[in-house]
């Protein structure tokens, strides 16, 4: 499976071997400082997210959010846990499909949303998108780390996270707390930017997301570096077979993954059995 041919960064170092150490972006950083870098790129985008999410992808994680949950398929009375989810586009979809499957019978078995964030800039917006949607009930919104949900055991029939776990300092911590909240029978589903599987067309892709982003970024959004660290930090996140074994190594079975636009991101799915 081909994957990025971007050439080296300056700064494209390993994580060190240091357990106190992790990536940030193309730098190796302290372990328990990565949260608080994470959460000032996204207090400096998160009134721009939707914006945001549009330059990184050219406008289709519209069309992806809605392949995510056609994958899901929502269904009245389901309990959703989306994770990394602050502004609340994961959340509106799955309420307005449940509700459109449930026809009038969903009113009085309506399905529900907890919304965790762990930045409570992304969590103000949503809040503020879901008052302005009409979306007055069903929606809870919770700060939290993915790594250690603020929730018991077997709590959710359903967790997403969308363009959220390659920010996670530890990726295979928010695995295994994701398997533990999910009920035995609940689905995990994870839509991420992924590794580019077309040739050519993966340095087409590196020439933007290292040149033509950051301008944009800094144009638009006023914050080149921000811009800089969201290009690097999809290029550190595991492949698509990488991110599945580490889908099993937590729990999941019948892990399965999809490429979207050619592996610009990628939705996988678990199931805890």
């Amino acid at each position: 499976m081909s994957t990025s041919q971007h050439p080296p960064h300056p700064a494209a170092e390993a994580p060190s071997a240091d357990d106190d150490l992790t990536h940030f972006g193309y730098r190796s950083v302290p372990r328990a400082e990565k949260a608080g870098m994470v959460r000032q790129v996204f207090d400096s985008v998160a009134d721009k997210y939707d914006l945001m999410n549009d330059l990184m992808s050219g406008g289709i994680h519209r069309i992806w959010k809605a392949a995510l949950i056609d994958w899901l398929s929502p269904r009245p009375g389901q309990h959703l846990i989306d994770v990394a989810g602050g502004t609340g586009d994961i959340a509106f979809r799955f309420l307005e499909r449940a509700a459109k499957v449930g026809g009038e019978g969903a009113k009085s078995f309506p399905a529900r949303v907890t919304v965790c964030d762990i930045n409570a800039e992304m969590l103000r917006v949503g809040r503020r998108r879901a008052a302005d949607r009409g979306h007055l009930s069903g929606l809870t919104w919770t700060c939290g780390d993915a790594q250690f949900l603020p929730f018991p055991d077997g709590t959710f029939d359903a967790y997403t996270i969308a363009f959220g776990l390659r920010n996670v300092t530890d990726p295979q911590l928010a695995l295994n707390d994701a398997f533990r909240a999910l009920k035995p029978g609940g689905r995990y589903m994870c839509l991420e930017f992924s590794h580019v599987v077309v040739p050519v067309f993966d340095r087409i892709y590196d020439a933007y997301s290292f040149t033509v982003l950051p301008g944009l970024g800094q144009m638009v959004a006023g914050d080149r570096a921000a811009y800089e660290y969201l290009a690097e930090s999809i290029r550190q996140f595991p492949p698509q077979d990488e991110l599945a074994a580490m889908m099993r190594k937590a729990g999941f079975e019948n892990v399965k993954y999809r490429n979207l636009s050619g592996g610009i991101a990628a939705i996988h799915s678990g199931w805890k059995l």
